[in-house]
């Protein structure tokens, strides 16, 4: 079984940018998705770093039905149930934890660990994560001509990927003009001091301007 089913694989690729956020307040949630939802972004990532994170991800989920929301930083098997009870639809991690990944994978829940060595892709594929990785930390690990070397001998597979750390605005249209990457893993979009501000129109802002970069990158 893939860990990732082909439309929600391909639901993100169309977006082309994932929302990282991290929320502290719940009440935050619905109205930044919906900020988000209104600049073009439709798919986010709610990392679970804050002790009312499930909350949150549940308010996005039940309230929010437009709005691709996922799990961010599952680090243990419980955590994978606790996002998946609570509408998450799909998950991802910093690492490559077997234990998380076949948890993930027992309760039915889309799950992209984070890889940063040839060791780290084989023992993702070999439990069944054969669509979609995380490129973590994208910018620490080398950038664009990182992933290239490090994708090299498994570019037949088919794998993609989804990088997050480093990525801003200035290089998003780079990253996703790389054949390798499906996604852009964006935290410059919604950062904590603007949720904090409840700017919205901000986020907003941000969110026209990573799919604006999509379409560049594209070239449509």
């Amino acid at each position: 079984m893939d860990m990732f089913p082909t439309p929600l694989f391909e639901r993100i690729r169309r977006c082309g940018n994932v929302a990282v956020t991290v929320i502290e307040d719940p009440e935050n949630a619905v109205p930044l998705a919906r900020a988000l939802l209104a600049g073009g972004v439709d798919a986010m990532e709610l990392a679970l770093r804050t002790p009312r994170s499930i909350d949150a991800l549940r308010r996005v989920a039940a309230e929010v039905p437009e709005m691709l929301v996922g799990a961010g930083t599952v680090l243990t098997p419980a955590q994978a149930a606790e996002a998946k009870a609570a509408g998450a639809a799909f998950a991802v991690a910093p690492g490559f934890n077997p234990r998380v990944v076949r948890a993930a994978a027992d309760e039915g829940l889309p799950f992209a660990p984070g890889v940063m060595s040839p060791s780290e892709i084989e023992g993702a594929y070999e439990l069944g994560c054969t669509k979609l990785l995380k490129f973590f930390p994208a910018s620490v690990a080398g950038g664009i001509p990182g992933l290239r070397t490090l994708a090299a001998p498994y570019k037949h597979l088919g794998v993609k990927f989804l990088p997050l750390g480093g990525l801003k605005l200035e290089n998003t249209a780079d990253w996703l003009a790389e054949p390798l990457v499906a996604a852009c893993g964006g935290s410059w979009i919604a950062p904590a001091k603007l949720i904090a501000a409840r700017d919205w129109a901000a986020v907003e802002a941000n969110a026209a301007a990573a799919c604006a970069a999509a379409r560049k990158a594209r070239g449509e």
